[in-house]
C-alpha cells in the first residue's frame, strides 16, 4: 500500500473531550471543493464521518508525528487551544484558528475565544470567525503558503504553556470546587 500524500493542511482539535462538529464539517466541506489539496485531520473524540476522500482522519496522533506533520505542511488550523496554537509556532506557522464555543457544547467555557481574540490582538495568530472565513483563509494560504510561516519559536512554545499553566491550573481547580459546592 502506497504512503499517504504528505498532507498540505493539517487540522487538530486538540485532545479535549467535547466534539468539534463544526470545525470538521467546515474543513470536510472545504476538501469536497479542493480535491487535490491532501489534508490531515486530527480529530479528538470527534464522531463527525469526513465524506472528502482527501482527507486523512485520525482520533489522536502521537505528539511528534502531529508536530512533524504541521512543519511539512502549508496550512495548520488549530482549535483554540495554547497547546496546538505553540505547536504550529514552534516550527514556523501562523495557525488559523477556530475556537471552541461554550455555546454550542463544544468547551466548558468560552475561554478559547476569549484566549484566541487575545493571540489574534498581537498577530501571532489568524481567527476563523465562520465557514467561510475559514474556506478564505485556507485558500489565500495554498496560494501563497509563505504568508502563514513566521519564525519558528525554537522552543520557547512549552515554556509558554507551562508559564499558562502555572496561571490556569490554580483558576481551573477554584473554579472545579465551586462548582461541586465546596
Amino acid at each position: 500500500m502506497a504512503e499517504p500524500p504528505a498532507p498540505r493542511v493539517v487540522v487538530t482539535v486538540g485532545t479535549d473531550h467535547h466534539p468539534f462538529d463544526r470545525l470538521v464539517g467546515w474543513v470536510d466541506r472545504w476538501a469536497a471543493r479542493h480535491p487535490d489539496v491532501a489534508i490531515l485531520l486530527q480529530r479528538g473524540t470527534t464522531a463527525a464521518v469526513v465524506a472528502s476522500p482527501n482527507i486523512r482522519s485520525v482520533d489522536m496522533l502521537a505528539y511528534d508525528d502531529l508536530v512533524g506533520a504541521m512543519a511539512g505542511a502549508d496550512a495548520v488550523v488549530a482549535q483554540g487551544g495554547p497547546g496546538g496554537i505553540l505547536d504550529a509556532r514552534s516550527v514556523g506557522h501562523r495557525p488559523i484558528v477556530v475556537a471552541r464555543r461554550h455555546d454550542l457544547g463544544e468547551h466548558v467555557d468560552d475561554h478559547q475565544v476569549r484566549f484566541a481574540a487575545w493571540m489574534s490582538e498581537r498577530g501571532s495568530i489568524d481567527v476563523a470567525s465562520d465557514e467561510a472565513d475559514l474556506a478564505a483563509r485556507l485558500d489565500a494560504v495554498l496560494a501563497h503558503p509563505a504568508t502563514q510561516r513566521v519564525a519558528p519559536d525554537a522552543g520557547a512554545g512549552a515554556a509558554a504553556v507551562e508559564r499558562f499553566r502555572a496561571i490556569v491550573d490554580p483558576l481551573v481547580a477554584v473554579h472545579r470546587a465551586r462548582r461541586r459546592g465546596h
